[in-house]
């Protein structure tokens, strides 16, 4: 098995499955907040507090080359995408269940894919075009009608889908001269700003009480640790060996839309979200033994 010098497969593993646990947490969070209060007010706490703790943890240690980039437009470009993608996320999760919610997002995995053949010139195998009509007949089957979803937020979150190739096939093409760390401080720069500006125009009619912000605020540090604990898992262990573990995000969904939400997908909705789990995960271990 393939191994980062010095690092533990296992580790790296333990980390990703605690990552998308923190961003399953996250939608949560952010389904419940929508419901409440206007999404531009919650996204600009959820970014205002990643920004604080970019600047309060990252800034001593990386001083200048935390906002250091190469192609400023660019990477601003990239998270005015991002910003756009929480919007339609969140109008999604005011509509939808998590578990369903994130099962359409997921078709960006295997959209970057296909993609990156034609856009960035790598090679697609058969068996990740196989892996794409799997995942694509299971969002079918999550979205299809009389499944009870609602349209618009069909919609949106096949929008979020869309944001998110674009915004994954960005960070390929930017990884070759820009940071990680640059990247998620402009990332929360961007969300930030965005957000602020909209936020004062439907700001709630009273402040929402402390415990609620306290979950605005939770959202931006479960944001931060999740993104913090993937950097340091692909420290630990090769992507090939990672990228399958990725795909626990949609079980961390469904389990945590039923705890918090009491909502038990249909079976037909729970086999689509299976054939997209499954096709997530026949695609990563694809990539792993080609790379």
């Amino acid at each position: 098995m393939d191994k980062t010098a010095g690092g533990s497969p296992l580790k790296g593993v333990a980390f990703v499955m605690a990552a998308v646990f923190l961003f399953a947490a996250g939608d949560t969070l952010n389904k419940h907040l929508v419901g409440l209060y206007p999404v531009p007010f919650v996204q600009a706490g959820r970014y205002l507090v990643n920004l604080v703790l970019l600047l309060v943890l990252m800034a001593p240690r990386h001083g200048a080359a935390l906002w250091r980039t190469q192609r400023t437009g660019w990477v601003l470009m990239r998270g005015l995408v991002l910003a756009v993608a929480s919007l339609t996320m969140s109008l999604a999760l005011q509509l939808m269940p998590v578990g369903e919610t994130v099962a359409i997002i997921y078709l960006a995995p295997m959209l970057v894919m296909l993609l990156s053949g034609p856009l960035l010139h790598e090679k697609v195998h058969p068996v990740a075009w196989f892996g794409a009509v799997l995942a694509f007949g299971g969002v079918i089957l999550v979205m299809r009608p009389g499944g009870g979803l609602d349209a618009w937020g069909v919609v949106f979150a096949l929008m979020n889908a869309g944001l998110s190739t674009a915004y994954h096939l960005m960070t390929r093409v930017l990884a070759r001269t820009e940071s990680t760390m640059s990247m998620l401080f402009h990332v929360a720069l961007v969300g930030t700003v965005i957000f602020g500006v909209t936020a004062l125009q439907s700001l709630p009619p009273a402040m929402p009480p402390l415990p609620d912000l306290a979950l605005i605020g939770a959202m931006g540090v479960l944001a931060t640790i999740g993104h913090f604990l993937f950097t340091i898992a692909y420290r630990q262990a090769p992507p090939a060996l990672l990228a399958p573990v990725n795909y626990m995000h949609l079980v961390w969904a469904g389990v945590l839309g039923w705890a918090v939400f009491d909502h038990i997908p249909d079976a037909l909705s729970l086999t689509g979200m299976a054939m997209v789990l499954v096709a997530g995960i026949i695609v990563a271990l694809r990539a792993g033994r080609a790379g």
